[in-house]
């Protein structure tokens, strides 16, 4: 055995035996150096078909509702990220990894990956986020599914350096008290540049079982009351970006009484003064949280037409108005009888909503980002090409492109071909880099398996990355 998988293996032995003499934690900050670029593979749901579960496969960079994964700091050269991990041999996709590391656009090269925290679950709606404020501090949101397991925000001891962390005790504000906040799911943390933090974020059963929130920190420790944004029957999802004029979300929600499966319609809200008021598109008032079904943020009705809403990716274009990327289709499980899985986008134009179909793919979990190059010319990157588990999340990641807006959509390329497994969960970094343009994982549609993590350059090459590394930096491998 290699002296760095020895290392490894002590460093998560020794955090398994002080987080049980702890009592209260159940992780700790670890600050270990993998030996490798491992993926966690999930599953939920399993299902009597032949596709074995609702979603499934290499998650390493789940889920839509996460943001960011990666960001570039032009300071120094470096594309800075976080996925979901897991350790190799016997413990693989038995926990999951919190891992932070980055690309050096200079030497193209990586470092072996640190680990940040073991998180004691499977689950990889605990993946990190990660934001870099304007210190260079690199910022790690480790999130939980629901109130059952701890959340955690660590950072980074030096500016642009990933090699130590230390945990912060961030604090609420909450019936004008301070108090430790140990809990978040689905977090989206947007550092604004000379402003701090604008967050967006669910907590469960506040009252409904998913509520929407937001809040937000000048110095990432420090966090405002928590905002009710929207609770109209058992809850919503969101996705949320944010500038240094706005924050914006687009939501779905899930009537009441038809479990939370069902997800539906497609809502926008914004604010321009860090959530001291919130409007629709068109500039009307709106009283937070919102609970009707039926109010001014609905963008569209897709409930009356019986379609659930997959929500992927949402951008501001140079005018500041919102362009909302998802996914809509018939029914939650998959195969072909809830086809089509149509891709649509909904822009914003400064009078009214245009909302326009793009492609279609054959999962509701296929999941891509959506690139304003211009007002007029967008890109997407992602897996809508028929993978070898068909019918599974993702699949054979496709660049698209559309030079009107969204109204009509070309593919340019297929990025990957003949791959043993569905490539899923394509993200976009912040102030994205030619040179490190999408970030993703792959993984067995329909059984366990191992995951690798990947990343491509506008122009379309793709990068696995070392799943072994036997110096401490390597070339990622090109394989197209």
């Amino acid at each position: 055995m290699s002296q760095l998988r020895v290392a490894t293996l002590l460093a998560l032995l020794f955090a398994t035996v002080a987080s049980a003499a702890e009592g209260a934690d159940t992780t700790l900050t670890l600050n270990a150096k993998d030996t490798g670029y491992r993926g966690i593979w999930y599953m939920n749901q399993p299902l009597n078909n032949e596709y074995r579960y609702k979603y499934s496969g290499g998650l390493g960079t789940y889920c839509a509702k996460h943001q960011p994964f990666a960001v570039y700091c032009e300071k120094v050269g470096r594309t800075f990220f976080c996925y979901g991990g897991t350790p190799d041999g016997e413990m693989a996709n038995k926990t999951l990894l919190h891992m932070v590391s980055y690309y050096d656009h200079r030497t193209g090269m990586v470092p072996r990956p640190t680990i940040l925290l073991n998180k004691r679950t499977t689950d990889a709606h605990d993946n990190p986020v990660i934001s870099v404020d304007d210190e260079g501090t690199i910022w790690i949101f480790s999130t939980s599914h629901g109130t059952t397991r701890p959340s955690y925000i660590h950072r980074s001891v030096r500016p642009y350096d990933v090699n130590e962390f230390v945990l912060v005790r961030p604090t609420k504000v909450e019936n004008g008290r301070k108090i430790i906040m140990t809990n978040f799911s689905y977090m989206q943390a947007w550092h604004v540049p000379g402003q701090g933090f604008a967050a967006f974020f669910t907590r469960y059963n506040y009252p409904a079982a998913r509520t929407a929130c937001f809040m937000t920190s000048s110095d990432g420790i420090h966090w405002s009351p928590w905002q009710r944004l929207a609770a109209i029957d058992q809850g919503h999802y969101q996705i949320s970006s944010a500038n240094d004029s706005k924050a914006g979300t687009a939501l779905n929600y899930h009537p009441k009484g038809k479990g939370l499966n069902w997800r539906t319609n497609l809502y926008y809200l914004e604010t321009t003064d860090s959530g001291q008021s919130w409007r629709a598109a068109d500039g009307t008032l709106l009283t937070v949280p919102l609970t009707e079904p039926q109010n001014p943020a609905l963008i569209h009705d897709y409930e009356t037409e019986g379609l659930l809403v997959y929500l992927k990716d949402i951008r501001f274009d140079a005018s500041g108005h919102p362009v909302i990327l998802f996914l809509t289709s018939k029914g939650f499980e998959a195969g072909p009888k809830n086809d089509p899985r149509t891709w649509t986008t909904a822009r914003w134009t400064g009078q009214a909503w245009t909302i326009r179909p793009a492609f279609v793919s054959d999962n509701n979990y296929d999941m891509g980002s959506l690139y304003l190059q211009t007002d007029r010319i967008w890109r997407i990157v992602a897996p809508t090409e028929t993978g070898p588990q068909p019918y599974n999340p993702g699949g054979e990641i496709a660049l698209w492109r559309s030079i009107d807006q969204g109204a009509t959509w070309d593919r340019v390329a297929q990025l990957t071909q003949n791959s043993p497994y569905n490539h899923t969960y394509a993200r976009e970094p912040v102030n994205v880099h030619d040179d490190f343009y999408a970030l993703w994982a792959d993984g067995h549609g329909r059984q366990p398996s191992e995951s690798s993590i990947y990343f491509c350059d506008r122009a379309g090459n793709v990068y696995r990355l070392p799943r072994v590394m036997t110096a401490e930096f390597a070339k990622p491998e090109k394989i197209n």
